[in-house]
């Protein structure tokens, strides 16, 4: 399983609007097609405002998902608007362990 999560650390005074910036991205996820994923928003400590997470079963549809958004003007449009509200972005994408037996 692959997850890809995104960090977003809005600049001063801007957290809500990244976070509407956020769930219009996700609703253009949904009318691609894709997963819509999980918005979560900092409740304490010093990390990202809001965070979006999905899962993916492969690679493969890791890959297919990056290829939709990335054909997507819809989508590169709100890429670009929500940087414009960040101080830092940070996009992470891990694999689930495996523990041997």
């Amino acid at each position: 399983m692959i997850v890809e999560a995104t960090n977003y650390f809005a600049r001063e005074g801007q957290a809500g609007e990244v976070l509407e910036q956020r769930r219009r991205a996700t609703e253009i996820r949904r009318s691609l097609g894709l997963e819509p994923g999980r918005i979560l928003v900092r409740l304490e400590g010093s990390g990202p405002d809001v965070r979006w997470e999905c899962s993916f079963p492969s690679k493969e549809a890791y890959d297919a998902d990056r290829a939709a958004r990335a054909a997507s003007p819809d989508f590169e449009a709100a890429r670009k608007q929500m940087h414009g509200l960040l101080e830092k972005f940070e996009r992470h994408v891990s694999i689930e362990d495996a523990p041997t037996r």
